[in-house]
């Protein structure tokens, strides 16, 4: 079974935004994923973290927990709260469609501090996209 850590980072809502993803096995990381988003809401990165993150371990594994520090995504996935927003409800159609690829998938709110190595990535993606974008800085 695989235990993914996902966050998606924006600086301003909407901002510029980064995901980062972390998967595991047996407590081994098996693959880091960082990506820079461009102008995102929060919602929307923490969301195209958990899309990615579920296209890359659909390929490694069929069972997963999914670690996330975002309540929303979290109360969302596990049907606790509805989606009202329109760019958030299709990116759930695409997240439904990922999840028939698992024969099981478990959602678990972790708090931030246990959600850095996902964390670092996401920012870091904005990082590199400001440094390159601005080479003096």
């Amino acid at each position: 079974m695989l235990a993914i850590n996902t966050d998606g980072a924006s600086r301003g809502n909407p901002g510029l935004s980064g995901i980062g993803v972390v998967i595991k096995r047996d407590g081994h990381i098996i693959t880091e994923y960082k990506e820079f988003i461009g102008q995102r809401t929060n919602n929307q990165a923490e969301y195209s973290a958990l899309k990615k993150a579920l296209e890359i371990a659909s390929a490694i594994d069929k069972y997963a927990t999914v670690f996330s520090d975002s309540e929303l995504v979290i109360n969302q996935r596990n049907n606790k709260m509805k989606v009202r927003n329109k760019q958030l409800k299709i990116i759930c159609r695409e997240i439904s469609k990922l999840e028939s690829h698992f024969n099981s998938i478990v959602y678990r709110h972790v708090p931030r501090e246990k959600n850095t190595e996902a964390d670092i990535l996401a920012n870091k993606a904005i990082d590199e996209y400001l440094k390159y974008k601005n080479p003096k800085v």
